[in-house]
């Protein structure tokens, strides 16, 4: 066996050997740590050590091993806690897919821990940016001292996990950011503010608990660098979809400066019953197109970590619209993701991901394949295939649009629930029909493969976009902020501001937006399928019209928690309300898609009926009606071919107040009402065959019972007690 002695000052020797060429990265043993890199392409890989500080550059060792084009080596006497980098020789060829430059200190897509910060400077770049040739030219200078070093680490304890795993037709998601949903908490102390401690400190899990959410699916906490566009106009990449390595827990959320304060907040979530979701990106890299940096994978074999235009090597795919696009058909790609995924399920103990630009994960050869290979490694992995697995089922990519093409086990965000949605409550025409089968599940896009309700995450607003008060104060976008002449976001917000573009003092301007903040919460937390709500929605966050808020690491983005002071809070208060309604009512939360047929109302035991405002089913005329804004939603549960208990749901999203007839032989009792300031029913026992007036944008929801079942209590008054009220 090879071995080498390598004098690192004057007091210490290592001895290297050949080691092993598994587990890829840096493996603690006894008495040393093993080192693995794959490299298709290399020609020689040197493993840098560095001192304490990640400054000094103290020894560099051969990798000796190499075994399926993977470079090993076991370094005898080093410990946890020794900093690394690479340095890999091979061709730099642009032309030919191969960018080597060994000048250049590489961070090992393995690494579970890292030590210092990246700093941009000409000397990231494996060609000179002063040479007219561009990315043809070969720099010879070296960017060790502004490149972060890997930290070796000893695995420690997973997380506690969760004493019930959480249903999927139970799930509500919150989506948040770890930095700024606590940046300005007040209840913690600084140093815990916009960190993991902080996400998981008590009163934070408190807030989450009297909410009612079940999962919290975090913006990407993967390690990530600003792009140096931002840093230019002295921006930052706040959102973080621009990962550098797949394995550590990004610092700048660390109080400390452990990895394992990351388990540490899992451990405290899931004491309190709450999941952890993770927004991934395993689509690209930090690295961009072919004129930016060389950091890691690009160094280390850009030929087989990323996707390359056959018909010219220098240039990279770019289905993301980030510059590259990640190789994830490549075997020792996929590797890499799987290993990063399960690292994340078992040492880190998180409870699902969600997969940002997923399409790219699915593309073989020939296009978008729900069988290919990566859903076929994740299908058999005993880890991950009992974790929540939530897709982002659009890319730029040809066939990028797949939503509904994911495999079983898989659910999707559904945006389009989120323009239908919007575009009702906004008053346009001819909607019913689309609103209809978006609150009742998309079995349209998602029944044909045997899925369930609950494949549809259901969004009206997410961190890309428009907060929810923004939705209904902002007929534009104003991005200015971002310095790119308010030319980014979406083009089509579906929003409306009701006459007054931003914050205004107009009473009645400023009622109808509560109103219809209340109507899109409602309609979210009430539809089938799983809702997920943005964080600070209910508390009336604004980002002054920003629909593109990706760059703004400020107030723009801090969750402001002086709206629960303000008269924000009866909209907390509602969304708790209306989370409460949706947990106590299996109805809303059926496993089964609900149809007519009856050996479906048999298999589900509910049933479902399309009312118009005379209370008698939708005709095909009133489903035609381009010129009808109201809707009555009643799912009815049944007993022995009985109707036992219903919800009615009523919309009104027309301009005008419309009387409703309620269908006859039921009990009534109101459980929310829009129109009403905090969102609670004044009348809440409705007489018998009652017509009730919905106001002008509004939605009203009664309980219903039989009046064909003798009920010796009123089952109400013991299962569902009165909502709390402000006083």
């Amino acid at each position: 066996m090879q071995s080498d002695e390598v004098l690192i000052g004057d007091i210490m020797v290592f001895t290297v050997k050949e080691g092993a060429a598994y587990p890829l990265g840096a493996t603690p043993l006894e008495g040393g740590v093993n080192f693995a890199l794959f490299s298709r392409h290399a020609q020689k890989v040197e493993l840098c050590l560095f001192d304490a500080s990640g400054q000094q550059e103290v020894a560099r060792l051969v990798l000796p091993g190499h075994t399926d084009h993977v470079w090993h080596g076991w370094v005898e006497g080093l410990a946890p806690g020794a900093l690394y980098g690479y340095r890999v020789h091979g061709p730099f060829q642009p032309q030919n897919g191969h960018r080597f430059n060994s000048h250049k200190l590489l961070l090992d897509p393995y690494a579970k821990g890292i030590k210092g910060e990246f700093t941009w400077c000409d000397e990231h770049y494996a060609y000179n940016l002063k040479d007219a040739s561009l990315d043809f030219s070969f720099d010879r200078s070296d960017n060790a001292v502004k490149m972060p070093k890997g930290v070796v680490l000893q695995p420690g304890e997973p997380p506690q996990p969760l004493e019930k795993p959480v249903p999927w037709h139970e799930t509500v998601v919150y989506e948040l950011h770890v930095k700024g949903f606590t940046k300005l908490n007040e209840l913690l102390p600084a140093p815990l503010r916009g960190t993991y401690a902080g996400l998981g400190s008590a009163p934070v899990i408190r807030y989450l608990q009297e909410l009612g959410v079940t999962s919290l699916e975090l913006l990407p906490v993967h390690y990530f660098i600003d792009e140096h566009f931002l840093v230019k106009r002295n921006l930052v990449n706040y959102w973080g979809y621009n990962t550098l390595n797949f394995f550590i827990p990004h610092p700048a959320y660390m109080a400390g400066n452990d990895p394992a304060e990351f388990k540490q907040m899992v451990s405290n979530l899931h004491a309190a019953g709450i999941e952890v979701l993770l927004d991934v990106v395993y689509n690209h890299t930090a690295e961009g197109n072919h004129l930016g940096p060389t950091l890691s994978f690009r160094g280390i074999d850009n030929a087989s970590y990323y996707c390359l235009l056959s018909q010219d090597p220098r240039f990279y795919v770019n289905d993301t619209g980030c510059g590259n696009t990640l190789n994830v058909k490549h075997p020792r790609v996929l590797q890499m993701v799987m290993d990063s995924l399960r690292y994340w399920a078992t040492e880190m103990g998180v409870d699902g991901f969600r997969f940002d630009l997923a399409p790219v994960l699915g593309r073989e050869l020939h296009g978008f394949d729900p069988m290919g290979g990566f859903f076929d490694a994740v299908r058999q992995d005993p880890v991950l295939n009992t974790k929540k697995l939530i897709a982002e089922p659009w890319d730029i990519g040809p066939g990028g649009y797949q939503l509904g093409h994911f495999p079983p086990g898989w659910a999707e965000w559904n945006d389009r629930y989120r323009d239908t949605v919007r575009r009702y409550w906004r008053g346009d025409a001819g909607l019913l029909p689309e609103f209809a089968r978006r609150v009742h599940g998309s079995s349209d896009l998602f029944e044909h493969t045997g899925r369930k309700p609950s494949s549809t995450v259901n969004f009206v607003t997410s961190h890309d976009g428009f907060t929810l008060r923004d939705l209904v104060s902002y007929s534009q976008r104003h991005n200015h902020a971002n310095k790119e002449q308010n030319n980014d976001g979406h083009h089509a917000n579906f929003s409306y501001n009701f006459g007054i573009e931003g914050a205004t003092k107009n009473e009645r301007i400023d009622a109808l937006r509560f109103r219809q903040q209340r109507n899109f919460l409602a309609t979210l937390l009430l539809s089938q399928g799983t809702p997920m709500l943005l964080a600070g929605d209910e508390l009336g966050r604004t980002q002054q019209g920003n629909n593109n808020a990706y760059c703004q690491d400020n107030e723009t983005n801090w969750l402001d928690w002086s709206g629960l002071q303000q008269q924000h809070w009866n909209l907390r208060e509602f969304v708790r309300n209306v989370i409460r309604v949706r947990r106590e009512f299996p109805l809303l939360r059926s496993p089964f898609f609900i149809h007519k047929p009856e050996e479906q109302v048999i298999k589900a035991g509910y049933n479902i009926h399309w009312l118009n405002k005379d209370g008698v089913p939708m005709t095909e005329s009133d489903w035609a009606n381009v010129e009808e804004f109201c809707l009555g939603w009643m799912l009815e549960s049944v007993m022995n071919s009985r109707c036992v208990h219903c919800l009615l749901s009523l919309f009104n999203a027309s301009d005008k107040a419309v009387t409703f007839q309620l269908p006859a032989g039921w009990y009534w009792v109101a459980l929310l009402d829009t129109a009403a300031g905090d969102g609670l029913p004044v009348e809440r026992y409705v007489e018998l065959e009652k017509a009730l007036v919905v106001e002008e944008k509004a939605m009203i929801v009664l309980y219903g019972l039989s009046s064909q079942c003798d009920w010796q209590v009123d089952p109400l008054l013991v299962e569902h007690p009165e909502p709390a009220r402000k006083t």
